[in-house]
């Protein structure tokens, strides 16, 4: 693939100035950007509902809805939270500075914007933000539960596969709106006790514990890391696995069929193909001695009850 055909960073613009806005998108274009235009805070949020840009150059001083709050309403959505935000501002006070910063952007541009320096930075955001992403596929790809919250429970990023994990456990497609919720309970609770703070957070529903955050400590500026593991599913998979001889990954498919899940679920939870899944079940079948998931997932359930005794 040429230099010419590759695929152009998106870079999604919001001002509420129509000479703002032709200017920025003419030297942005000419720097080799596709441009994306907003002219307020709600027509942003509703552009990155349906693309998802590189970057998002912000206004801080808008009508309505300033860019200030646009920015919290950005990174409040798990999956655009990491997109670098660039403010522009005419304001030079520390305080708006600060806002800026904490609001969620990364850096600010002071107006009149200078070309060159706007490509400079957009470039150096670009290249971090995709640091960042490889980073966190990386940790998927192997296998880790793993997300990263501000000091406040804000969830800052997830792997695909804790998001996965949290929706399956609590039954929720906002998982991880309700894990937020409890971790930022739990954050200002270590900052009260400190040390002496227990390092684990468990999450319940129906009164029984499901799924267990360990705090692994800070990585950053307002930036803290926790590993998610499902509460009491590894001492359910060993029931399984010993009970009816299957491989530690078979255990891992029946646990889950038992919780209802489908072969799609089960797949996604795992990080498993669809061909991988049922691959799995047929040796499931053949040692638990039934014809169908329906029976295995009885099976299953019968154990584990009968374990619970």
């Amino acid at each position: 693939m040429t230099e010419h055909n590759l695929p152009r960073d998106i870079v999604l613009l919001v001002d509420d100035s129509p000479e703002a806005l032709g200017f920025l998108t003419d030297a942005l274009e000419q720097s080799g950007f596709s441009v994306l235009i907003a002219t307020s805070g709600p027509a942003a949020l509703n552009i990155v509902e349906r693309i998802t840009p590189d970057l998002i150059l912000l206004d801080a001083i808008m009508p309505s809805m300033d860019g200030f709050e646009t920015c919290r309403r950005l990174k409040a959505n798990a999956g655009i939270a990491q997109i670098p935000v660039v403010f522009m501002t005419g304001l030079t006070e520390t305080e708006h500075v600060v806002h800026a910063l904490e609001s969620g952007g990364v850096d600010y541009l002071t107006k009149p914007i200078n070309v060159d320096e706007l490509r400079a930075r957009i470039r150096v955001h670009l290249r971090n933000a995709r640091s960042a992403q490889s980073a966190r596929v990386a940790l998927d790809a192997a296998g880790r539960h793993l997300l990263a919250v501000k000091g406040n429970g804000a969830i800052h990023w997830s792997t695909p596969q804790a998001t996965r994990l949290i929706n399956a456990a609590t039954g929720s497609d906002d998982g991880l709106e309700l894990a937020s919720n409890h971790i930022a309970a739990f954050m200002l609770e270590r900052e009260r006790l400190g040390s002496a703070c227990d390092d684990l957070l468990s999450i319940s529903s129906d009164g029984q514990s499901v799924l267990q955050f360990s705090f692994l400590g800070a990585i950053g500026a307002d930036e803290y890391l926790f590993r998610l593991t499902a509460r009491d599913q590894r001492a359910d998979n060993d029931i399984l696995r010993q009970h009816f001889s299957l491989t530690q990954r078979e255990s891992e498919v029946l646990l889950w069929l038992a919780k209802g899940k489908s072969n799609r679920d089960i797949g996604e939870i795992l990080g498993l193909s669809a061909r991988t899944v049922n691959k799995h079940l047929e040796q499931i079948y053949v040692k638990l001695g039934v014809e169908n998931r329906a029976s295995a997932a009885v099976k299953a359930a019968h154990v584990l009850l009968s374990a619970q005794r």
